[in-house]
């Protein structure tokens, strides 16, 4: 399957793809999209990951930061707005058009002190526009979010830990048939 790259090096913009693959990571196989699948869409999402401190899942002696939700803006290449991405999780851009995701895969990434790389599939989807017919999402080149190091306990649980993050989503919708 072409990366966004490999795609773009045949359009009349590929000076400038050729600036943006410079940037683009390698992916792990584990976390390729489905065949039958192009890549439609790259956003930037900055925010937060947020936790909060509560009961151990599995053990409920046990205390622990449990995630709740991603709180993030998205932004494109230029840096211009285009939604939100918050708990399900879900996208949703400026037009209305959203799709909530189910992780398939994760890969550890490189960056040991971040958030892992995720494949997603969408689990659903409303509205047209940006986000319609998005099929599989990718998290990448992700830059913080882990959960805090601060304790968690008794004496704390309940308190809410917003940890800045950073990534970028790669959107995937179904490769037309062509007919030739």
């Amino acid at each position: 399957m072409p990366s966004i790259c490999q795609a773009s090096f045949f359009s009349l913009s590929a000076l400038f793809a050729a600036v943006a693959c410079a940037a683009t990571p390698e992916i792990p196989s584990s976390l390729q999209a489905p065949a039958g699948e192009e890549l439609f869409l790259e956003a930037r999402a900055a925010g937060v990951q947020i936790y909060e401190c509560g009961a151990k899942p599995g053990d409920t002696a046990a205390y622990a930061w449990n995630f709740r939700a991603p709180e993030a803006s998205l932004a494109d290449a230029a840096g211009r707005p285009i939604g939100k991405h918050y708990g399900g999780p879900t996208w949703e851009a400026l037009d209305g058009s959203r799709v909530v995701g189910e992780v398939k895969a994760r890969d550890a990434g490189p960056d040991a002190s971040a958030i892992p790389w995720l494949l997603l599939s969408a689990k659903s989807s409303a509205g047209t526009g940006t986000f319609e017919g998005t099929r599989s999402v990718q998290r990448v080149s992700t830059a913080g979010g882990n959960a805090p190091a601060a304790s968690c306990g008794a004496a704390n649980a309940g308190e809410v830990a917003r940890v800045p993050y950073s990534a970028t989503y790669y959107f995937y919708r179904s490769r037309p048939a062509y007919k030739y």
